[in-house]
């Protein structure tokens, strides 16, 4: 069993539109509604891959209903969200189909109050008892401490479970402290990280800060990984184009799945990229094409060298 944590839920709507054109009207040619928020787009693309997931977080209002019986539609998926008083977000992604450009609007999310964190820490405890790795993705809301994702990361190694975490700004830079196994920021959040915008250099410096492997995404040109086994790069054959929402969230699932599988880690990277390149070619985020996957696999290129003993 996976665990993955989204403290930011969310109901993602995707609109397209044949032309978005700021300051006019628009008539919408097909709208898609999905569970959405990082965490629970890696879950549904692990629950694609045939792993059987746990998602816990925090679901709230009409719109936490919502997103909890669809959730329920999603076979190898185990809801453990944890209720609170304020309404789950949404996010809205319109999607230009003359251009493929997609413009998003994400809603902060509820106030969590100190009692629903509080309770919410006790689910997170229990559940680490019965997975194999958790990741930690997304945003916090509003009410949650800076540090909230260091402690998840903290109290995941006291359990011995593997931990990736996704997120950014000031919640990835107090998290990498506290030594996640894995990091997955975009090339943005490396350079916030860490200072520099040369790749390389900023992965090997955010393992000095604490993260024990780091897989940064660099969006149409791959992955980049920097771990205590090696460095490599992995490359699709060609760009895609499409909506890229929920690419990085394929990734992370692509990576937790090579984990608990113990793939080494080309295979884990191919795996990774092919599942982000795939989602891109799909409608939806938390979704991928899996003919363009399985077509995909085999043919991202991955480049690099094993650590010296």
């Amino acid at each position: 069993m996976i665990l993955t944590v989204t403290l930011n839920t969310a109901l993602d709507i995707t609109c397209r539109v044949p032309s978005l054109r700021p300051h006019t009207s628009h008539r919408v040619s097909h709208v898609t509604e999905r569970p959405g928020g990082k965490g629970l787009n890696v879950a549904r693309v692990l629950a694609a891959l045939g792993h059987d997931v746990t998602v816990t977080g925090f679901a709230g209002g009409t719109t936490g209903r919502e997103v909890r019986d669809r959730l329920a539609d999603t076979p190898g998926l185990v809801d453990a969200l944890v209720p609170v008083a304020g309404r789950t977000r949404r996010t809205t992604a319109v999607v230009d189909e003359r251009t493929g450009d997609t413009t998003l609007f994400n809603e902060p999310g509820p106030d969590i109050a100190a009692a629903e964190w509080s309770a919410f820490q006790d689910v997170y405890e229990d559940l680490l008892g019965s997975v194999s790795a958790v990741a930690l993705c997304g945003s916090l809301p509003p009410g949650l401490p800076v540090g909230a994702y260091a402690g998840l990361v903290r109290t995941a190694r006291a359990a011995n479970v593997p931990v990736l975490l996704d997120t950014s700004g000031e919640a990835l830079r107090r998290a990498v402290a506290a030594r996640p196994d894995i990091i997955k920021p975009n090339a943005d959040e490396l350079a916030e990280l860490t200072g520099s915008h040369e790749p390389l250099r900023a992965t090997q410096d955010a393992r000095r800060r604490g993260a024990r492997s780091v897989v940064a995404s660099l969006g149409a040109q791959g992955l980049l990984a920097h771990t205590p086994e090696g460095h490599w790069r992995a490359t699709p054959p060609s760009p895609a184009h499409g909506n890229p929402a929920g690419a990085g969230d394929s990734a992370v699932a692509g990576l937790l799945s090579g984990l608990v599988e113990n793939l080494p880690w080309p295979d884990r990277l191919a795996r990774a990229t092919a599942l982000a390149t795939a989602t891109v070619l799909a409608p939806a985020a938390g979704e991928f094409d899996r003919a363009a996957y399985e077509e995909l696999v085999g043919r991202v290129a991955v480049t690099g060298e094993v650590s010296a003993a």
